[in-house]
């Protein structure tokens, strides 16, 4: 992770149209986004797609950062992009249960090793609703902090929490049944 004020000089860099910053900047955020999107969609191929189009939006939009949480902007835009592909997906007529389906099926046919805990667990993610996955994906894969979620997500901390909380919890229950 770079330091803020490295990070204030690639964002300047970056806004000035120096391609080595973008470059910089895509280096240090393209492992957490790429996981990001895997653990939504459950799809190598459309993780890649969506990071590509995340890193398109970035070169378009670099411009409009302002001050405050350049992560919180940015998983923003992930989340904004992620959203965009399913409501594409469901005017293609594929339902997001389609999608869960399909995805279920293929990674339960893995085989018995440490691979099988990752393969339930995002699982088990693909039962929750979007929102909730969302929300964990956030918190535990951007690592992004309660209060860069609630703001993102346009809510009060306390909503925030309370849904963590809640999708924590089901979460738990999914896996150990």
């Amino acid at each position: 992770m770079a330091k803020s004020e490295d990070l204030a000089r690639i964002i300047k860099g970056c806004k000035s149209g120096d391609a080595k910053s973008l470059s910089e900047l895509i280096d240090i955020y393209s492992g957490r986004l790429y996981g990001y999107f895997y653990r939504l969609t459950g799809n190598r191929e459309t993780s890649n797609d969506l990071l590509s189009e995340l890193f398109v939006k970035l070169v378009e939009k670099i411009g409009s950062f302002k001050d405050g949480s350049f992560e919180g902007w940015l998983f923003k835009i992930a989340s904004n992009l992620f959203y965009d592909y399913l409501r594409s997906r469901q005017r293609q007529e594929k339902s997001f249960e389609v999608l869960k389906s399909e995805f279920e099926s293929e990674t339960t046919e893995t085989k018995q090793s440490s691979d099988e805990r990752i393969d339930k667990l995002q699982v088990q993610l693909g039962r929750l609703d979007r929102d909730t996955r969302e929300l964990i994906m956030l918190r535990y894969y951007s690592q992004a902090s309660f209060k860069e979620i609630a703001a993102m997500r346009a809510e009060p901390i306390g909503t925030t929490l309370s849904k963590l909380h809640r999708g924590l919890k089901k979460l738990r229950e999914l896996i150990e049944h």
